[in-house]
């Protein structure tokens, strides 16, 4: 067990790098097992979540070797298991992505319910009409969820809700069925796209790639290749929120900037300024923060849904930027009734915010936050908390900061090079 301990109030220069995408990788991952051949990654963050992802893969007779920093190859030819490892399971949310990949590749698959963060009710329907449609049986037991097939075929599919990971999972399973699948409603955000560009490298035919209307031709077998993750715009946003908190101009390097439309206007919301040169990014945090009032004066909303409207993600980052913004701005999150508990947090550390219901709050700022001791609850509340620290003055204790390292990678590496004060510490 570790603790981050930090010193606020200092402000930060230089520029960031951003990881490869955490969302991407482990679609891609679990795409691995539709092939025999090898699978290099590039750009691979080295997080906890990718490991844990890559243990189930050996867990069930495949091999991995990482062979740089951000390079991983993957070798599956040997798998013959078809139950997924239960402990490993209740570690990551995205062992469900193994369940589309796994029809395709032995026709059958057991799956432990997955773990991950305890943001709210994250419901499978969608994962399990998708595949059902696609000729799977599924047995929904206690502690097991079995999916079954005797042959998957192509069909329409209109998905219920756009889910990321269920619209990951359908395509997964379509390229290996027979014949022709349309998936409508279908997520588009831009790991979904890296999934399908991947697959397209493997060998796969998928038209529609960035749309909500995919249609995929299933493939007989499928080759390796060799896949880079593209940037973690998550990533992006959360170090514009850090500039912005901590009253600094940063660079953010190598990002690809029509990933960050909507980030960008919804920073300008806030009254942050950034600026495109080439694929940096450049956030002026030095600049006035002031909320920017709707048509007549009106308190502005900031709220998510699916792509390409703001991601759920990135509500508890822009929480904490609104901390220190001359204003007053309503949240409204959609998607997850647990997501806003961590304001607590901000609101102990000197936070004006008025807690709604489980979905919305209020933000009035500027607010001068002070260092307090903290709990990480999950990944991205986590990052806004170490935001918030790093804005505050005097010091401040974050625990289970492995929450922190399952979406961030060198995290503390990261941010001290840029003159963050704060250090990683075990805990006694």
């Amino acid at each position: 067990m570790e603790k981050f301990v930090i010193e606020g109030g200092h402000q930060l220069s230089g520029s960031v790098t951003p990881g490869g995408s955490k969302n991407e990788a482990l679609p891609c991952l679990a795409a691995s097992l539709l092939t025999d051949e090898e699978v290099t990654f590039k750009n691979i963050p080295r997080i906890n979540d990718v490991e844990v992802m890559l243990q189930v893969i050996e867990d069930l007779g495949g091999w991995y070797e990482w062979v740089g920093d951000d390079v991983v190859k993957v070798r599956t030819e040997n798998v013959e298991k078809s139950a997924l490892d239960t402990e490993l399971c209740k570690k990551i949310r995205a062992s469900i992505l193994f369940a589309g990949a796994m029809l395709g590749r032995r026709g059958r698959c057991e799956l432990p319910p997955p773990g991950g963060d305890v943001i709210g009710r994250r419901r499978l329907d969608s994962h399990f009409l998708a595949l059902e449609s696609l000729g799977a049986s599924i047995d929904v037991g206690a502690d097991a969820y079995v999916f079954e097939t005797n042959g998957l075929e192509g069909t329409e599919i209109f998905l219920d809700e756009a889910s990321v990971t269920g619209t990951e999972n359908a395509i997964m399973a379509a390229v290996a069925a027979k014949g022709k699948t349309t998936i409508r409603n279908a997520a588009c955000e831009p790991h979904v796209q890296g999934l399908c560009r991947m697959l397209v490298s493997m060998g796969a035919r998928i038209q529609g790639i960035g749309t909500n209307i995919l249609h995929i031709e299933g493939a007989k077998s499928l080759w390796g290749c060799e896949h880079t993750i593209g940037p973690d715009y998550l990533e992006i946003g959360s170090f514009a929120g850090l500039a912005a908190v901590t009253n600094s101009v940063l660079t953010i390097k190598d990002v690809v900037p029509e990933d960050l439309r909507m980030i960008r206007l919804v920073f300008e919301k806030l009254g942050v300024q950034t600026d495109l040169k080439g694929r940096d990014l450049i956030v002026h945090g030095d600049r006035e923060l002031k909320v920017q009032r709707d048509l007549h004066g009106a308190i502005p909303k900031i709220d998510d849904a699916p792509w390409p409207a703001f991601p759920t993600d990135l509500m508890s980052i822009a929480i904490t930027v609104a901390t220190q913004c001359d204003g007053t701005i309503l949240f409204f999150e959609k998607m997850f009734e647990g997501r806003m508990f961590f304001v607590d947090s901000l609101i102990g550390m000197g936070a004006q915010i008025v807690f709604c219901d489980p979905h919305r709050v209020v933000v009035v700022g500027p607010s001068q936050l002070y260092g307090a001791t903290l709990e990480s609850p999950d990944i991205r509340a986590g990052m806004a908390l170490l935001l918030a620290a790093l804005a505050a003055k005097g010091e401040s204790t974050i625990y289970n900061v492995r929450q922190i390292d399952r979406g961030y990678a060198n995290i503390d590496e990261k941010l001290t090079a840029i003159g963050a004060q704060f250090e990683r510490l075990p805990v006694e």
